[in-house]
């Protein structure tokens, strides 16, 4: 799978110059990350809607469209996919291929600390303000 993926980010590194027209990479490109970013979630969210109402062939269709833009996101990112292999095999070295590296415990913090650290913002029209 790995050999069909770098193949997929070649293509799209390829691609994302082309003429917007007539290229859907060109034109994610030309929308920015945010729109990556977007269809890399809804790609997601119908796959796991067909997950769930059982059906496998919507699964593996809406997959290729999830690997796809995940690919273009890696590309816009930067991250190359021997990069994500590296870190897959690092985390098979400590866990196992099926397993998913641990969070760090979380610490309770009170609500001065909370406070402290993050502000309240709020979106105010179309821009965004800090609340005193």
């Amino acid at each position: 799978m790995s050999d069909s993926l770098d193949r997929l980010y070649q293509a799209v590194i390829a691609a994302k110059d082309l003429d917007p027209s007539v290229s859907r990479t060109a034109r994610l490109y030309q929308q920015g990350p945010e729109k990556m970013a977007k269809k890399l979630a809804e790609e997601a969210i119908e796959v796991v809607i067909d997950a769930v109402n059982r059906k496998p062939d919507a699964v593996i269709r809406e997959s290729a469209d999830l690997l796809y833009n995940l690919t273009v996101l890696w590309a816009a990112a930067g991250v190359r996919p021997e990069q994500v292999w590296a870190e897959m095999s690092r985390r098979e070295d400590m866990l196992g291929i099926a397993e998913k590296l641990p969070k760090p415990p979380k610490r309770p913090k009170s609500i001065e600390q909370s406070a402290a650290r993050r502000p309240i913002v709020a979106l105010e029209g179309r821009r965004l303000r800090k609340l005193s």
